[in-house]
């Protein structure tokens, strides 16, 4: 057997235990005869117990038996599956990776968006300096802007997205009068780079840094702590709400009234820019009710959108 099918057995026995929470290994057997990777056959307690392993250590997701209710295989560190994590996109990724793959037939009727082999490229240099914990050099040419520039920073991590690849640099510099803050984060996306070099001056990370806690309080890639936190309520309408229920526009969104021909969400984050674009693209389908400063700002650029045809 290649690496290749057993990599898609893994693929399959983790995403069918985190589906169904918990299952007997009769159950997870049964289900396994019916895949066409089995060839019609169930797996074997060997095999499974292979699987299993392999699956912590290529991925961190522990599989356990709750003895005492029925002998049934579950996840027990969940807390690496939540929505955002790595181990989370890898295996919704892979799963959707198995099954277009045995669908070869099918390839002139599905059709997909894929990144440049530009960011494949940066996302191998990235890593790369992200495990050697070495600094990068970047030439970056920012939207708007007619001049390149260079920068030196620590590659802290990487996001994926809205399709699109960006990297949270950190920044030392001197403190002055003008720009008292010594140390920062800035964030690149990898479309502008033009030009990446690995340097020889190493870093170490704040062990105390997390990727969720520093996006926790923003819609997207733009983070700006003036900005206040805010507890956000909007009324959704027509098709929106029920598009909205199933993709929310935050972690924190919360459905709190289900009207005849409206959703009233809760959302608790700063409004940064890219979120008031956000919600300029459901146009008159959303009506921010508070705070009243954001749900002015809404009104003014729609104003603003009206004029570009007057």
């Amino acid at each position: 057997m290649t690496a290749h099918s057993i990599f898609k057995e893994y693929i399959w026995l983790a995403n069918t235990i985190r589906r169904a929470e918990k299952i007997t290994f009769a159950e997870l057997s049964s289900r396994w005869s019916r895949t066409t990777m089995s060839g019609g056959q169930k797996m074997s307690r060997t095999t499974f117990n292979r699987h299993k392993d392999a699956i912590e250590d290529l991925f961190g997701i522990n599989i356990d038996c709750d003895i005492k209710n029925g002998y049934k295989y579950y996840i027990s560190n969940k807390s690496v599956m939540h929505d955002n994590s790595l181990q989370n996109w890898m295996l919704n990724t892979m799963a959707m990776h198995n099954i277009i793959a045995e669908s070869m037939s099918l390839q002139n009727r599905i059709a997909l968006e894929s990144s440049s082999s530009a960011d494949e490229e940066l996302l191998a240099q990235m890593t790369e300096a992200m495990k050697r914990q070495v600094c990068v050099k970047v030439t970056y040419k920012r939207y708007g802007t007619n001049e390149s520039k260079i920068h030196i920073f620590e590659p802290y991590c990487i996001r994926f997205f809205m399709l699109r690849w960006y990297v949270l640099g950190h920044f030392h510099r001197e403190a002055t009068e003008e720009k008292t803050e010594s140390d920062f984060f800035a964030t690149f996306s990898f479309d502008r780079i033009e030009n990446i070099e690995l340097t020889d001056n190493e870093f170490r990370i704040d062990p105390s840094f997390s990727i969720e806690e520093y996006f926790k309080d923003y819609f997207g890639m733009l983070t700006d702590n003036s900005i206040s936190l805010e507890r956000v309520i909007i009324q959704v309408y027509g098709n929106e709400r029920y598009y909205l229920r199933d993709l929310p526009l935050h972690h924190s969104q919360r459905l709190i009234k289900q009207a005849e021909n409206y959703d009233e969400i809760h959302l608790r984050l700063r409004p940064t820019p890219d979120f008031c674009r956000q919600l300029m693209m459901y146009g008159g389908n959303i009506r921010v009710t508070a705070p009243a400063w954001l749900a002015q700002k809404i009104k003014d650029m729609h104003k603003e959108a009206i004029k570009m045809y007057d």
